[in-house]
């Protein structure tokens, strides 16, 4: 059904209003301090941040989204410090329900090399190269069929309670797609932790997707459980496909 971007975005508004009133009944007597390293740093949804795990901790990430049409995405990622904070491996094994079809798609092995930390007047930046595994049944609409490659580029730079991120991607898979996608994203601390967000990822000549969204932390022993939800907005062909995605991380140490 096409709809006006206004009407797409109606949700998303209600959701932003919903997450701000909550972070106003949430936030301590007093503000952040904006010269403080943000408590929430690695749990974006859709656009990718520059920060390795850091040594003897494995994050777990589950996604979840489900369009209007009944068709749903999901995902988990496991990443592993290899040893430390410099290079970092990491898979991602996705799930899909099509309506015809239920089952496992193409899985990918991610490696990201930390090239740059965060410091005064610098960002921290960490490239990514993964391998597309075809592990999906391609008669089904789960996989490609083909192995292919996908190269990013994510830079992250705190500026007070703003987060801000940017990313630089291209994906290819041999005779199917060959999709650049530029992705930027700007994340409020609302409370130490609580942060409003909002993303944008263009799929250069094909669509754009806008994600309002929130996500709450706790910290639990020596490690992190993040929750988080988004509404993203696709448009595509004059077109608008509203979405809803849940967001659930949690560390563990190791040794």
């Amino acid at each position: 059904m096409r709809r006006s971007l206004a009407h797409a975005f109606a949700p998303a508004v209600v959701t932003l209003a919903l997450a701000q009133n909550a972070a106003a009944q949430q936030a301590p007597a007093t503000p952040p301090d904006p010269s403080r390293p943000f408590e929430i740093t690695d749990n974006s949804f859709l656009v990718e941040e520059a920060f390795n795990q850091e040594a003897g901790v494995v994050q777990n990430i589950f996604t979840w989204t489900r369009g209007r049409d009944g068709i749903w995405n999901a995902t988990f990622t496991q990443e592993w410090p290899a040893p430390g904070m410099t290079h970092q491996f990491s898979y991602t094994v996705p799930f899909s329900g099509t309506g015809h079809a239920h089952g496992v798609g193409d899985v990918m092995l991610n490696y990201r090399y930390q090239l740059r930390t965060e410091g005064t007047g610098r960002p921290a930046v960490s490239p990514r190269v993964s391998v597309i595994l075809p592990t999906g049944r391609d008669t089904d609409g789960l996989g490609n069929g083909v192995v292919g490659l996908q190269v990013n580029l994510p830079v992250s730079r705190q500026l007070g309670d703003f987060y801000v991120h940017a990313n630089a991607g291209y994906t290819w898979l041999p005779d199917i797609q060959r999709t650049t996608v530029v992705a930027g994203s700007g994340i409020w601390r609302a409370a130490p932790m609580f942060n409003l967000m909002l993303e944008a990822v263009v799929e250069v000549g094909d669509a754009i997707t806008v994600a309002p969204g929130f996500r709450r932390g706790w910290a639990v022993g020596a490690g992190q459980v993040v929750i988080g939800a988004a509404l993203p907005v696709r448009r595509a062909e004059t077109r608008n496909e509203v979405s809803f995605l849940t967001y659930f991380s949690y560390e563990l140490p190791f040794r």
